[in-house]
């Protein structure tokens, strides 16, 4: 397992027994699990939800259900997604609620992935940005892990997306993604004129924030939506809410963890829409990166220098089925 000592502590690789599964519980023998950037917000102990340190980390993986507790009715050799901390290990012991069954086809690497990265965007796009057939999306971030899904499902939706990322790696893999329009953060001066120049945009899917976020403010249409995601960029936007009000724009703040006790039937319709676009080859997940757990350490470095395109992956040696 992945364990973080102390805040600000290099993860580190440790051996540890796996615990007997308590009531509605149970053990799940993981395959392979996802970085995110809320891990290294957990390793700087800047998360919103933070767990009390010492700790496994990882927040989402994959792998099959070995035992159950008391009151538990997945059964054993049930492939599932996990989404929970604690997923950075051989084996783990789960709330039975944070265990998804995915489709047999999906490979694990995949699946590890797919909860928060899909799950956001679809439910962002949908339910708060409202999008529609014919809307433009700015995404921002788009050659990340989350943003590249934002691409692709914003595409699904019938949306012209405008993909904003770093480099041309990143571009290809958004327009691969389905994206309409491709601009090049590191070589436009001007994101908001560059925005407008493509006729403006509907939707801001803002996973970076700080100046490109308030850039892509700017070119927003009169009853825009600007889904706040998160702020890889290292600081929220400086949003003038004042234009927000002349121009009839909504502001959401959007957490996909918060909707298990905010709104869980809405989540549950979510994956149950995206697994079933995913089973008829609509959406195809993009592992960037694929490591060793041994290597974590090297994993969180791509997402800290921002150089990921697509999902990071961490593969748990010894198992015996990646698919």
């Amino acid at each position: 397992m992945i364990w973080i000592e102390e805040p600000g502590a290099s993860p580190r690789l440790q051996s540890a027994a796996c615990r007997e599964p308590g009531a509605g519980e149970v053990v799940v023998r993981l395959h392979a699990a996802a970085l995110n950037f809320a891990d290294l917000l957990m390793i700087e102990a800047k998360y919103q939800e933070t767990p009390p340190f010492p700790f496994v980390a990882g927040l989402e993986g994959a792998g099959v259900v070995e035992a159950c507790g008391p009151g538990a009715r997945l059964a054993p050799g049930t492939r599932v997604a996990v989404y929970s901390q604690g997923t950075l290990a051989d084996r783990g012991v789960f709330p039975e609620t944070a265990c998804l069954p995915i489709p047999d086809a999906m490979p694990m690497v995949d699946a590890a992935g797919f909860q928060i990265a899909y799950g956001t965007s679809h439910l962002a796009l949908t339910r708060d940005g409202r999008v529609r057939p014919g809307d433009t999306v700015a995404v921002l971030g788009a050659g990340g892990g989350v943003g590249l899904t934002a691409v692709e499902i914003g595409a699904v939706l019938g949306a012209r997306v405008i993909a904003v990322a770093r480099g041309a790696d990143k571009l290809a893999a958004a327009g691969d993604a389905g994206a309409a329009e491709l601009i090049d953060s590191d070589a436009t001066s001007d994101l908001r004129a560059a925005l407008r120049a493509l006729g403006g945009v509907d939707v801001v899917y803002d996973a970076v924030g700080d100046a490109p976020g308030l850039a892509a403010f700017g070119a927003l249409k009169p009853g825009g939506r600007h889904l706040l995601i998160g702020f890889a960029g290292g600081r929220p936007p400086a949003l003038p809410l004042n234009h927000a009000l002349v121009k009839n724009i909504s502001v959401h703040g959007f957490n996909w963890g918060a909707y298990r006790t905010l709104d869980p039937a809405a989540l549950r319709d979510s994956l149950a829409a995206l697994f079933e676009l995913y089973a008829q080859g609509r959406l195809r997940p993009v592992a960037g990166t694929v490591l060793p757990l041994d290597r974590a350490v090297e994993g969180y470095d791509l997402l800290r220098r921002r150089q990921a395109v697509g999902k990071v992956i961490l593969t748990m040696t010894g198992a015996s089925d990646q698919s």
